[in-house]
């Protein structure tokens, strides 16, 4: 990166980082996402999305609570801290947002989670929420060693279910969309309020950034021989192994809450005892990750969807629902 890009990259952090110094508590870590940051100067009715992460919610939602009540609805705002944290934990998946906030000139969506419960879903795809997100291009503005090393085993990961979902030969761009799809999978909004073309603009809005982001792990992969790859004009194109071996080791790199969907038990003594994991075949392999994937994603976002409902009493939830599928259906429409 030259220096005048690295310098508008410095000012577009700080801009970023803005509602962080003025508005709300301390935070752990904290990233920006989503759409908006594809574009160099969002609109104003664009809306810029961070996640938040604390060692104590309960905390951190107290002491907003006394600095921005308005961020809240009213009916949350008068349950309290201990009712907000109860519905993301119990409802939702962990994370609370609150959408719609106004800074300056610009409108902000939050989610706040525990450090324990996002280091958690990075490492397990327990929930395949925010570590799918983590999986994408973000802008990191607060960053934290735990979370960074965590997420570097959940880019290998994911890279290696996106080879077991791919044919023997594909692209660069085919691996950062299939990276970039394992999280809208079984997704509910992807059906009527997410854009039909989102994983293509998100790819082609950020390749470099997916770049910088799997590169070095392509170039592991290449060197133990998993991947070989070739170049077609500006486009790369690797080719796979798709034998068993090959598809054993990729397998055994995913999380342990993937791998135990295929996990048969043996007579051991009169008892039964879990062995160590396998597949027959890469269609296997490949099935057992779609199947995985698609029921955590549909059960997280559903939950997450009925956790929004009920923080917002409904109008608020609405309001963003409606803008998401009149996104959408233009897309559809074009």
């Amino acid at each position: 990166m030259n220096a005048a890009a690295s310098e508008v990259e410095e000012e577009r952090a700080a801009e970023l980082a803005g509602p962080l110094r003025d508005l709300l508590p301390p935070v752990d870590f904290c990233c920006a996402y989503g759409s908006t940051l594809l574009h160099a100067r969002p609109d104003g009715a664009s809306m810029v999305d961070y996640i938040l992460g604390v060692a104590d919610p309960l905390q951190w939602h107290a002491e907003n609570l006394e600095r921005n009540p308005a961020h809240y609805s009213r009916w949350m705002a008068r349950l309290g801290a201990g009712a907000i944290t109860g519905l993301a934990d119990r409802v939702g998946v962990g994370v609370y947002f609150n959408p719609f906030v106004e800074w300056r000139d610009k409108r902000i969506k939050y989610g706040v989670v525990r450090m324990r419960d996002l280091a958690m879903d990075i490492l397990t795809w327990d929930k395949f929420y925010l570590s799918g997100r983590l999986q994408k291009p973000v802008h990191v503005l607060i960053d934290n060693w735990d979370i960074r090393k965590v997420n570097s085993v959940n880019l290998e990961m994911a890279t290696s279910a996106s080879l077991l979902l791919l044919p023997a030969e594909f692209t660069e761009y085919d691996l950062y969309a299939q990276i970039c799809s394992l999280s809208y999978m079984g997704d509910l909004r992807m059906l009527f309020a997410e854009d039909k073309d989102k994983v293509k603009k998100i790819v082609e809005g950020s390749f470099q950034s997916f770049q910088l982001m799997y590169r070095p792990l392509l170039q592991e992969y290449i060197a133990e021989g998993l991947l070989r790859t070739s170049s077609h004009g500006q486009q790369k194109t690797f080719q796979q192994d798709c034998g068993l071996s090959t598809t054993q080791e990729l397998f055994s790199l995913l999380p342990w809450t993937i791998q135990m969907q295929t996990q048969r038990k043996y007579p051991l003594h009169g008892k039964e005892t879990p062995t160590r994991t396998t597949v027959s075949s890469k269609d296997a392999a490949a099935n057992c990750v779609q199947k995985a994937l698609r029921h955590r994603v549909m059960v997280s976002s559903a939950r997450q969807a009925v956790s929004g409902l009920l923080a917002s009493g409904g109008a608020v939830a609405a309001q963003y629902l409606g803008k998401k599928m009149a996104k959408a259906w233009r897309s559809r429409a074009a």
